[in-house]
């Protein structure tokens, strides 16, 4: 396929390590659940050398911390190693959403807001909690994290690549790094 991946691939793991000897490798999911591959159903992954190959899902099955992921066309642990550390893309026209969601990598970059109009910074990371997940916010050296609940989101446009967040006291001061 190529050194570069193309702009209908959407980045959702990064292969941890071969596992066993059937050609099994373990990965980091970026995807909110191992149905994202299943449906999916191929994937691309990038070599250590930058060349991408498409592989069909055979199966997806939940680790201690991590996904095994069983693909089309590997077959030993030689040929899963050339994947270690490599990332995973799928086809954006595979996603689906209901409407309120947005995909991580929709939302990194924009810029966050009070509902003021003060700027607070941009989304530069996202992190995944037990109950919700929180966007790293940075302004210069400042570096803000803001729960990703409807209490806190007033409104996400991607079209104007912005984030308003309610202007709650302390929130800022509180969640401030």
């Amino acid at each position: 396929m190529g050194k570069a991946c193309c702009e209908d691939l959407v980045l959702v793991g990064k292969v941890i390590r071969p596992h066993g000897l059937k050609g099994l490798v373990t990965i980091e999911s970026y995807a909110e659940s191992k149905e994202t591959f299943l449906k999916a159903g191929e994937v691309f992954l990038e070599e250590a050398s930058g060349d991408v190959e498409k592989h069909c899902v055979i199966s997806i099955t939940s680790g201690k911390r991590f996904f095994l992921l069983k693909l089309e066309g590997l077959d030993s642990r030689e040929q899963a190693e050339a994947y270690r550390g490599g990332n995973i893309h799928i086809r954006r026209s595979s996603l689906s959403r209901q409407s309120d969601e947005y995909f991580w990598f929709e939302l990194i970059g924009l810029t966050v807001y009070l509902d003021t109009g003060r700027r607070v910074g941009r989304v530069r990371q996202i992190l995944q909690s037990s109950g919700h997940d929180i966007y790293v916010v940075r302004e210069g050296e400042k570096e803000i994290l803001i729960p990703a609940v409807h209490e806190v989101i007033r409104e996400v446009d991607l079209p104007k690549r912005k984030i308003v967040i309610r202007a709650m006291e302390d929130l800022l001061e509180l969640n401030e790094v």
